[in-house]
């Protein structure tokens, strides 16, 4: 059995948050070919099933960098959280630090997730994140709580570094950047390449061969478990460098070219929606 291990912005989608024609029509082929096709994303769920687009597409679907996993059937296989107390250390680091802060939670994304704030200014970044009231998350019941991120403006990429070096030292957990200006922070058992490991293990399968698409540096873990890797041309340098092979840009339609052309995973064969 074979595996497609796709990242979703920066990969998948294109600038536009949207899923090519020809990206589209590539998914469709794979799954009638029979590949084992996993959405393996930092994405939240219920911004992952809004995607019309994969409505039509069987997947596998990782979220949260691994934090929840879900089947085809979109049954609920495994989470992992970031415990209380950890929470409290990680926000406490953050916002001495001065920067935004998201908390994905079993509530959803406060103040926000990732992907409805791409298009804001940093002035309205400013006020939805200075007026968010964060002390209302630990009054939830029963609340779990799965990711953090840290985000700055782009003018300010030095403070990324400054939370990792800070939290590094302080706090037992996973982190990654998905985009330059952010540090995705979760629980060490939440990676992209340890999901595909316990994906196999929860579903008893074995993946002969994993081919894994990726741009940022969430998806470093999931280059290391696969058999061959390709990063997308819009990748920083240092992803390219770590993959196999490297593709077009996501708005070139990278991932179907690397399909067809650079593994040949597909015949050539002119199909249309």
């Amino acid at each position: 059995m074979r595996c497609v291990s796709i990242d979703l912005d920066g990969t998948l989608l294109n600038s536009q948050q949207e899923i090519s024609k020809e990206n589209m029509l590539t998914l469709i082929e794979l799954q009638e070919k029979g590949y084992d096709i996993i959405l393996n994303t930092g994405r939240a769920y219920a911004d992952i099933i809004k995607l019309k687009a994969l409505q039509n597409i069987k997947a596998a679907i990782f979220c949260l960098n691994g934090s929840v996993l879900y089947s085809k059937e979109r049954e609920l296989l495994y989470e992992t959280t970031i415990p209380i107390v950890a929470y409290k250390e990680i926000f406490s680091v953050l916002k001495k630090l001065g920067v935004w802060v998201l908390v994905y939670t079993n509530y959803g994304g406060l103040p926000s997730t990732l992907p409805p704030l791409h298009n804001k200014s940093n002035a309205e970044l400013n006020t939805l994140f200075q007026e968010y009231d964060y002390d209302e998350i630990l009054m939830k019941k029963n609340l779990k709580i799965y990711k953090l991120i840290a985000l700055v403006q782009n003018e300010q990429l030095e403070k990324i570094e400054t939370v990792k070096k800070e939290l590094g030292t302080r706090v037992d957990s996973a982190m990654a950047s998905s985009f330059p200006n952010n540090v995705e922070i979760t629980s060490n058992e939440a990676q992209k390449g340890r999901a595909l490991l316990r994906y196999q293990q929860i579903m008893n399968l074995s993946f002969d061969e994993i081919f894994a698409f990726g741009d940022g540096g969430n998806d470093l873990t999931q280059f290391e478990v696969a058999t061959t890797s390709i990063a997308m041309g819009n990748a920083p340098l240092y992803i390219q460098q770590k993959a196999d092979l490297v593709t077009k840009t996501n708005d070139e339609d990278g991932f179907a070219y690397a399909v067809r052309h650079l593994l040949q995973l597909l015949k050539q064969e002119a199909r249309s929606l």
